[in-house]
């Protein structure tokens, strides 16, 4: 068991820090103490408004750009209008569990957001890239599995659970390869992941309808979710542990749903590297973007 916390974060000025979905959760929380800490922290978000609320609540240098990962033109505009190097790159936004969604190029909503928007941003920014690319996946991606031939639930009957647990799952994949890559390449920069337990954020209350279940899921979450504070460590260690590349880290305490981070296992689905492999180039397909380091 570690003892991390966010006190352990050192500073940081001088570098450039890119959070996605930072306007509100564990990417408000992180991104907040990357800025105490010094760092240059951009709030990638969609909702700019939002984004100029949270950054209001924050110390240090902060800024706020648009970004919705479910529109790759957004992306690529994201992409093109930042400036200069970006020592840490964290995919934090997400979806979860939404009725039958397609995104502005036709994706499910849980794959395009969750997965292939943070693969097209990675590789769009990658060159520019000098520390590490930190990957929010879930717990959940355990349930998950990658349908090759129906990715975007165009033919079966869509099940929103199932098809979250496939983005988690692709980010998982993405975060092997792309460390593969890395290495390949002799570079420097890490790729990592890490899932925040169970965390007591608007994603778990995305979706709510009135009823026995959320009551029911409410009461749970209220004695074991750990605070949004809590759900951010396993971002905050990622980013400036001591880790080799490649890493998965998330709560160490009771079924990883709350306490410290530390490193932690993954399902064996998310270690097949033939997929991790066909998944990178089915994303290349889909989102126009390629590896950009030769």
């Amino acid at each position: 068991m570690t003892t991390f916390t966010a006190a352990d974060v050192p500073p940081l000025a001088g570098r450039t820090v890119v959070i996605t979905g930072a306007n509100s959760g564990i990417g408000r929380v992180a991104a907040s103490v990357f800025a105490a800490r010094g760092a240059r922290t951009v709030l990638a978000v969609r909702d700019v408004r939002r984004g100029r609320a949270a950054a209001a609540d924050m110390t240090g240098q902060v800024e706020v750009a648009r970004l919705d990962l479910a529109d790759l033109a957004s992306v690529r505009a994201f992409a093109d209008g930042l400036d200069g190097p970006v020592d840490l790159l964290v995919n934090n936004a997400g979806v979860m569990i939404p009725p039958l969604t397609r995104t502005a190029d036709g994706f499910e909503l849980q794959l395009g957001t969750n997965h292939l928007g943070h693969f097209a941003l990675t590789n769009l920014l990658l060159p520019r890239v000098t520390g590490r690319v930190v990957t929010v996946s879930s717990s959940g991606h355990r349930v998950g599995a990658i349908d090759f031939d129906d990715l975007n639930w165009t033919r079966r009957p869509y099940r929103p659970m199932a098809a979250y647990a496939q983005s988690k799952l692709a980010n998982l994949l993405f975060t092997a390869e792309l460390h593969r890559r890395l290495a390949a390449a002799g570079s420097s920069v890490l790729a990592m992941a890490v899932h925040p337990g169970m965390a007591a954020t608007n994603l778990l209350r995305a979706n709510d309808r009135p009823g026995v279940r959320t009551r029911v899921r409410d009461a749970f979450t209220n004695v074991f979710a750990q605070s949004e504070e809590g759900g951010a460590l396993p971002t905050l260690y990622a980013a400036v542990a001591d880790l080799p590349g490649g890493s998965y880290a998330g709560p160490g305490g009771l079924l990883q749903g709350r306490g410290a981070p530390k490193p932690v296992g993954r399902s064996a689905a998310a270690q097949d590297a033939a997929v991790a492999a066909r998944l990178w180039e089915v994303s290349e397909e889909l989102t126009g973007t390629a590896w950009p380091l030769g």
